[in-house]
């Protein structure tokens, strides 16, 4: 995954502030640092496509626990599935803020693009409010870009186009955070590896293990490069063994049922658009 910013207009991103932890002796008398994390965001921070048998893990856990190897380190992950920008700002945020984190992450966007509630300039004040109230409080703060899902989900072009659209205008206020807070950013847009289809789960919503374990590798390789010493997260897989049919399953009894709403939220606005799209090409 490319780590360099995105950036628009010519701007230079906001530098990344400086990481510093405390430090403090564990249990044997060795001194090492001590790092808050709090974790906000839906299903792919939650854990979704990541099982393990005691729930689901996720990117933030495993770079978490990657972390606690080196360090002594206290997790808040307050993240849910399905939210969108509103429902963290609404019902994650001041648990995240009162956790007081070194690192935030704040990767949230996706499911308001698929909702007929869609509204950007809410979107865009959310986001800003989250970041704001997060790194007032001292916090790295991780973002992300996002890629072309319409692409991972193979929609036809009427769904994928407007779904797109509203993807780039996420991207943009994540643009807009970057360059005002600074922080680890991954851009999945660049990731040659993120329309393979052994980074998603059967419904083509969730990362696959490997999926989750690229993100938090990532994001471990610009730590990293703040100053915090640790040992990167692998590539290997160590989750639950899962089968076909257990996939089909899940596929069937959630997943579907979970894309066809999206979709039909979605279907008014893209036939909007396609009937905007026309009237401009033929007026």
């Amino acid at each position: 995954m490319e780590r360099q910013p995105h950036q628009r207009g010519g701007a230079s991103p906001r530098p990344s502030p400086e990481l510093s932890v405390p430090a403090r002796r564990d249990p044997a008398g060795n001194l090492r640092g001590y790092v808050r994390v709090a974790a906000l965001g839906d299903s792919l921070t939650f854990g979704v496509g990541d099982p393990t048998t005691t729930g689901y893990r996720g990117w933030a856990r495993i770079l978490t626990e990657a972390i606690g190897n080196d360090h002594e380190v206290s997790f808040c992950n307050v993240a849910r599935a399905g939210a969108t920008t509103s429902d963290v700002r609404s019902q994650q945020l001041s648990d995240a803020v009162e956790h007081r984190p070194h690192l935030a992450s704040l990767i949230v966007g996706l499911n308001d693009t698929l909702r007929s509630t869609w509204d950007p300039a809410r979107v865009r004040e959310d986001l800003l409010h989250c970041a704001g109230q997060l790194t007032q409080g001292g916090a790295v703060l991780l973002t992300a870009r996002f890629h072309d899902h319409g692409q991972v989900l193979r929609l036809p072009r009427l769904l994928a186009r407007p779904l797109l659209e509203r993807i780039q205008v996420v991207n943009d206020v994540y643009d807009e955070l970057h360059q005002r807070f600074g922080g680890p950013r991954v851009d999945l847009s660049a990731h040659p590896g993120v329309y393979d289809r052994e980074f998603w789960t059967i419904d083509r919503m969730h990362p696959s293990e490997l999926g989750h374990r690229a993100l938090a590798h990532e994001y471990a390789e610009q730590l990293l490069e703040l100053g915090l010493t640790f040992e990167p997260p692998g590539l290997e897989l160590d989750g639950v063994p899962t089968t076909r049919a257990r996939e089909l399953r899940r596929m069937c009894t959630e997943g579907a049922p979970w894309i066809g709403r999206r979709l039909r939220d979605l279907a008014p606005a893209a036939t909007r658009s396609a009937v905007q799209r026309a009237y401009r090409r033929f007026a």
